[in-house]
C-alpha cells in the first residue's frame, strides 16, 4: 500500500477524478441553463381551472401552468387561504394568466386542493402583443374598417390572414422609418453639423450656405414623400381589429397592429409544435427587444458582444504582442524589467470595476473631451465621442486583457530554440528581419493562446462596460449604411449587461426569469463560438510551424 502511494497512482487517480467532476459539473450546468432557458418557447398548452378563491366562490382562471412545488400546509394557510387539508404538504401551480391590462399581474398561484376542474380546450387562443404581455381567451369576431368580417368558427383564418398582411405593413414601416427616414435625419444633422463649422471657421459665405440649403430643400422633398407613404401605411396598419373573450365572460377589442402572432397550442399536433419552437428560436436570435427586454429577441446584444470583442481583439494583440517582444528581445533584463514583469501580472488581478472607473475618466472624459473640442467643436455642447460608447468600451477591454496577451505571448517566446535566431543571424537576416519572418511566425500559437483568454475574459465581463458604453436599449446599431459606416461613438447593448439588465432591474421578474437562462446560455454559446475560431486558428499555425520547433 505505501509502494502504490509513494508511486503517486492516488494522485493520479485524484487528480483525474477531479477533473472528471468537474466536467460533469459544467456539462450539468449548461444542461440545466438550456432546460430553463429554452424550455419556455416551447407552446405549453393553456388549462383553464374552476378555482376557489379566498372568499368560497368559484372563480374561472385561465393560463400556462409555469412551475408546480410543494409548500407546506400552515404556509397557505398563514397566508389567509382558507384549506381543508391535513396534509403537511400542498402542491401549488404558479400560472401565467396573462391579460395584464384586465388584471394587473401576469402571474397567479393556484393551490391544488381548490381547483375543482381543470380542462384544456381546443379553441383556446393565445395572442402575443407587442404591449400589455399576452392576451389568453376566445376568438369571437374579426373586424375591418369596424365591420365584421368573420365570425364563429372561420374566423381564425380570417385572424391569420389579418396578422400576416399587418406583420408585413409592419416590416415596411419599420424599414422606412429606420432605414430611409433614419438615413435623411442623419443626413440632415451632418448638413447642420457642417453650417455649424462653417460659422466657427467664418467660412459661411452665402454660396456656401446656398449649397448647404439646396441640399437640405432636397432632402425636405425625400422626406416628406416618405412621410406621406407612411401616411399611407399606418392607415392601412390600423384598419384591422379582433374581438376576443376571457375565460370570465369579458369581450375585449384587440388592434391587430399590436398583435406579433396568435396561436392554439391546445390543438397543435406535434410537427406543429416543433415548428413553431423553432420559429421563436429563431426570433429570439433575430428580433428586438419589447417590453421592457421581457419578450422578443436579443439581435442587437449579440452583435454588440460580437462587435466589441472583435474591436477588442483588434487592439489588444499589437500592443500586447509588442510589449511582449520588447521585455523579452529588446530589454536589457534587470531589476527595472522584473518590477515590470511584476506589475504586468498583478494588473491581471485588478477588479474589472476599476478599469471601468479609468476607462470612464481617462478614456471618455479626458481623450473624448478633447478630441470633441479639437475635431468635433461644431456639435458642442452635445458629446461626439466624449460620452460613453463602443470605442471606449473596448478599448478599456483591451487595456483590461493586455496582460493575458503579453504573458502568453512572453511563453510563446521563451520556448523558440536560441540555435534558430542564431542561425537566422549567421544567415545575414537582421534582428528585426528575424523577428518579423522567424520568431513572431512560430510564436503565433502562443498569441492566439492569449487572445483566446483574452476574448474569454472580455466577453463576459459586464461592471466596467456599464460605465464606459452599454445600455439597456440602443435604438440603432454601431454598424449602419450611413458613412462612416462603423460608429464607434455609439454606444451598444451587450449579452452579459443583458442577463443583469432582465435578471434584477425588469418590473416583471417571473416573467423575464426564463430568458435570463437563455441570454446566460446564448452568451455561453458566443464565447465558444469565437474561442473555437481562434483554437482552429491557433491548432493550423501549430501544425505549420511544428517542424521548425523541432
Amino acid at each position: 500500500m505505501q509502494k502504490w502511494i509513494k508511486s503517486g497512482s492516488p494522485w493520479v487517480w485524484l487528480t483525474a477524478a477531479s477533473v472528471s467532476i468537474s466536467i460533469i459539473m459544467v456539462i450539468g450546468l449548461l444542461l440545466l441553463i438550456a432546460a430553463r432557458g429554452l424550455g419556455h418557447y416551447w407552446p405549453a398548452d393553456v388549462h383553464t381551472f374552476d378555482y376557489q378563491d379566498g372568499s368560497g366562490q368559484i372563480i374561472k382562471v385561465a393560463g400556462e401552468i409555469r412551475d408546480s412545488e410543494e409548500v407546506p400546509t400552515r404556509q397557505i394557510v398563514d397566508s389567509g387561504i382558507k384549506l381543508d387539508s391535513d396534509a403537511e404538504q400542498t402542491v401549488r401551480h404558479l400560472v401565467k394568466i396573462g391579460n395584464r391590462e384586465l388584471y394587473g399581474i401576469d402571474f397567479r398561484w393556484l393551490v391544488d386542493p381548490l381547483i375543482s376542474q381543470r380542462a384544456t380546450p381546443e379553441d383556446m387562443m393565445v395572442i402575443e402583443r407587442r404591449e400589455w404581455g399576452n392576451f389568453y381567451g376566445f376568438l369571437k369576431q374579426v373586424k375591418v374598417d369596424g365591420k365584421v368580417v368573420a365570425e364563429g368558427p372561420g374566423s381564425w383564418d380570417a385572424l391569420q390572414q389579418q396578422i400576416e398582411q399587418t406583420s408585413d405593413i409592419y416590416a415596411n414601416i419599420r424599414d422606412i422609418e429606420k432605414g430611409d427616414i433614419g438615413s435623411i435625419n442623419y443626413s440632415m444633422e451632418k448638413l447642420r453639423l457642417k453650417q455649424r463649422g462653417l460659422e466657427l471657421k467664418g467660412e459661411d459665405t452665402p454660396l456656401a450656405l446656398a449649397r448647404i440649403a439646396q441640399e437640405k430643400q432636397s432632402l425636405q422633398t425625400e422626406y416628406e414623400s416618405f412621410q406621406a407613404e407612411l401616411q399611407d401605411l399606418y392607415s392601412e396598419l390600423n384598419r384591422a381589429a379582433l374581438v376576443a373573450e376571457t375565460i370570465d365572460g369579458k369581450s375585449v377589442e384587440i388592434a391587430i397592429a399590436k398583435t406579433v402572432q396568435a396561436y392554439r397550442p391546445n390543438g397543435m399536433s406535434v410537427f406543429g409544435k416543433v415548428g413553431f419552437y423553432i420559429h421563436k428560436l429563431w426570433e429570439f436570435v433575430s428580433d428586438e427587444p419589447r417590453e421592457a427586454n421581457t419578450e422578443g429577441g436579443i439581435f442587437p446584444a449579440i452583435f454588440g458582444t460580437v462587435m466589441m470583442v472583435i474591436i477588442m481583439s483588434i487592439l489588444v494583440t499589437p500592443f500586447g504582442v509588442i510589449a511582449a517582444i520588447y521585455l523579452r528581445e529588446y530589454a536589457k533584463q534587470g531589476p527595472i524589467i522584473r518590477m515590470v514583469r511584476i506589475a504586468v501580472n498583478n494588473l491581471a488581478g485588478v477588479p474589472s470595476i476599476v478599469y471601468g472607473v479609468f476607462g470612464l475618466g481617462f478614456f471618455v472624459y479626458f481623450l473624448g473631451g478633447n478630441i470633441d473640442a479639437l475635431f468635433f467643436p461644431e456639435a458642442a455642447p452635445a458629446p461626439t465621442f466624449g460620452t460613453p460608447g463602443l470605442l471606449w468600451a473596448s478599448i478599456t477591454l483591451a487595456l483590461l486583457t493586455v496582460p493575458v496577451v503579453i504573458v502568453a505571448t512572453e511563453e510563446g517566446l521563451s520556448r523558440i530554440p536560441k540555435s534558430i535566431r542564431e542561425g537566422s543571424l549567421a544567415l545575414g537576416a537582421t534582428k528585426a528581419e528575424t523577428l518579423w519572418r522567424t520568431i513572431i511566425p512560430m510564436t503565433s500559437p502562443a498569441i492566439m493562446t492569449g487572445l483566446i483568454l483574452a476574448v474569454a475574459r472580455a466577453a463576459g465581463e459586464v461592471a466596467p462596460l456599464m460605465l464606459v458604453g452599454v445600455v439597456k436599449l440602443a435604438p440603432t446599431l454601431p454598424l449602419d449604411g450611413n458613412f462612416p459606416f462603423l460608429h464607434l461613438d455609439r454606444k451598444f447593448m451587450h449579452l452579459g449587461f443583458h442577463i443583469y439588465d432582465v435578471g434584477f432591474q425588469s418590473p416583471n421578474v417571473e416573467a423575464a426569469r426564463p430568458l435570463v437562462y437563455a441570454t446566460a446560455l446564448l452568451l455561453v454559446i458566443v464565447i465558444i463560438v469565437l474561442n473555437l475560431a481562434a483554437i482552429a486558428i491557433r491548432n493550423r499555425l501549430r501544425e505549420k510551424y511544428k517542424s521548425l520547433e523541432q
